[in-house]
Formats: structure tokens, C-alpha cells, sequence
């Protein structure tokens, strides 16, 4: 009787233990944050110093040598200096909204600089041209993806970037965060007010990159540091500008 009882408590440990015991993320779902701190949704200050080797990387690599990143005569594409900005800002004082209008100059110099151009297309993750998560497109394509500034609720290539931002303040690690179905970005006055003008536009790039159709994972890993939001979003910041 001793066996048959240990062996029925067994069979129903192995089926409790194979049930999903997932209890979500410290990130909403549906939502694309960025946070300083935490286990999850962490965003570094810095550039990984090494490359990434693990992480998933959809379709997109290109090993290409003959792709036109380097001694390129012809110079820049002309959408690099025509690239706009058109941002609605929700409730901002007049010292807030200069921020974010030297922000926004930041972000046009560096799209309009050769460097940003290489650093796009020469991005590389495991020994490859790519970007984790990149959706299936080549460096080169999502450097005109860009360009293109075509975002999913209002799509058509206008060489603009588009969205609405919203301050508001929370005691917490999330530095902004942005929904799918929304043009609306929203970011935090605690990290914003301290900010320098470089990483409030690295985070206004970032979340826009989400607009546009990029994503990456939840929770934090060395290889969500290469994934298009998070790599090109540090990209308003490392790119040397007049």
C-alpha cells in the first residue's frame, strides 16, 4: 500500500512540476521599454565590449564584401540630409521642449553623417553583418529602412520621422517605453531631467525604431545589445558630430 501511494505522489509531482509555470516579466506585455536598471528590459550606458554569442538572429545576415560600405564615391544617399523629424510633444515646459529640440537636431546631424552610415552597415553580431532581431533584413536594408521612416500606423516613406511624446514621472528603472498599436512614446522625467542631450535622443531614436517594425527581447541579454532598437539607439551618442 506504502508503494502505491509514493508512486501515485510522484506521478502528480511530475505533472505539476511539467505544467507552464511562467509568471511573466517585469515588462507590460505589449510594450517595448527601455530601463537603466533591473534584470529585465536593462539598457547599458555603453556598447557591449564583446561580441555577442548567443541569442536568436532572424534571417538578414549579409557577408557581402561588395556592399558599398567602404570608399563609396558617390556619398551619402540624399535622404540622409533630407531626414526630418516631426515629433508632438505632450505637456512639456518651455525648458523641456529645448531639450528635446536639441535632441532632435542631434538626431538629424548623425543620421546625415557617413559615420552613422558605416556603423549601420558594417553593424556585426557572431562574426557576421547583422543585427539580432533584425526582421529578416540586411544591414543595407535597414539602413533605408530608416531613411524610409515608413511607421507601421502611418505608413508611406516620407523620410520622416514621426511619433508623439509624452513626460511623465515614476520612482522606477523604466527610462521610456512605447505601445505597438500606439504613435505615442512616454518617458520618464527621472532619467530625462539628468540626462545629456545624447541619451534622451539615443531614447527617442530607440523607441522610434520600434515604430518603424523593430523589436527586441524582454528580458535582458548580452544579445539584445545587438538588436536594431538598442544598437542603433546608442548610435546617437557614440557617432561624432559639429
Amino acid at each position: 500500500m506504502n508503494k502505491i501511494f509514493s508512486l501515485l505522489f510522484l506521478c502528480l509531482f511530475l505533472v505539476a512540476c511539467n505544467k507552464d509555470g511562467s509568471s511573466g516579466t517585469d515588462c507590460t506585455t505589449g510594450t517595448q521599454a527601455q530601463e537603466a536598471t533591473g534584470t529585465d528590459c536593462t539598457i547599458t550606458a555603453e556598447p557591449p565590449l564583446t561580441d555577442g554569442t548567443t541569442g536568436g538572429t532572424t534571417d538578414g545576415s549579409d557577408d557581402s564584401s561588395n556592399d558599398g560600405t567602404t570608399d563609396n564615391d558617390t556619398g551619402l544617399p540624399n535622404e540622409a540630409y533630407t531626414f526630418d523629424v516631426n515629433i508632438k510633444f505632450i505637456n512639456t515646459t518651455a525648458t523641456q521642449q529645448a531639450k528635446f529640440d536639441k535632441a532632435i537636431d542631434l538626431i538629424q546631424k548623425v543620421v546625415a553623417t557617413e559615420e552613422f552610415r558605416s556603423k549601420v552597415l558594417n553593424h556585426t553580431y557572431g562574426g557576421k553583418k547583422t543585427f539580432v532581431d533584425n526582421g529578416g533584413y540586411t544591414n543595407a536594408e535597414i539602413y533605408q529602412k530608416i531613411l524610409d521612416a515608413s511607421e507601421r500606423l502611418t505608413p508611406g516613406n516620407n523620410n520622416t520621422m514621426e511619433m508623439e511624446v509624452e513626460l511623465y514621472y515614476a520612482n522606477n528603472s523604466t527610462v521610456g517605453y512605447t505601445y505597438a498599436n500606439s504613435k505615442r512614446v512616454w518617458v520618464n522625467r527621472k532619467f530625462f531631467d539628468g540626462n545629456t542631450v545624447g541619451k534622451v535622443a539615443a531614447n527617442l531614436f530607440h523607441e522610434w525604431l520600434h515604430k518603424i517594425g523593430f523589436t527586441h527581447a524582454v528580458s535582458y541579454s548580452i544579445s539584445r545589445d545587438y538588436s536594431v532598437p538598442y544598437a542603433v539607439g546608442r548610435m546617437m551618442t557614440s557617432v561624432s558630430v559639429d
